[in-house]
């Protein structure tokens, strides 16, 4: 089991269980890859070392509640916009758990309010190098 104060840019396979503090207003998103539109909201998740935020995609939005304490199994970091989030993913699930294992949420530690310098050429523009376009016209 991973703590939330131990995880870091990289960290994949994630096991841990955290309590749900809030949860955002759900939005509406086109995907790039097939245009197709989703609904995305975030719930900002903790334990006693710390807390970060979770990105909830469609039918997992509307199951995870304010209050909720989830065992998540095989979860993962990205960076948006230069702020960690954690993800479920593909292969990521979830279980409701009763309790939570620890007494308090540790507030003050918020991964997600630390800002990453993304490596050049990340997202959009990944097929340029020096300003240009690889392809040809």
């Amino acid at each position: 089991m991973t703590k939330i104060g131990n995880l870091n840019s990289y960290s994949r396979r994630i096991y841990t269980v955290v309590k749900v503090m809030s949860k955002t207003e759900e939005r509406e998103v086109t995907s790039r890859r097939d245009m197709s539109t989703h609904r995305v909201a975030e719930a900002l998740v903790g334990d006693e070392t710390g807390t970060i935020y979770m990105t909830l995609w469609d039918d997992v939005l509307n199951a995870v509640e304010e209050g909720m304490v989830l065992n998540i199994k095989d979860a993962y970091i990205n960076l948006f916009r230069g702020s960690m989030r954690l993800n479920l993913g593909r292969y990521g699930s979830y279980d409701v758990l009763d309790e939570a294992p620890f007494e308090d949420v540790n507030m003050d530690n918020n991964l997600s309010s630390r800002v990453f310098d993304q490596p050049r050429g990340y997202g959009r523009d990944r097929n340029r190098f020096g300003g240009r376009s690889r392809r040809r016209y």
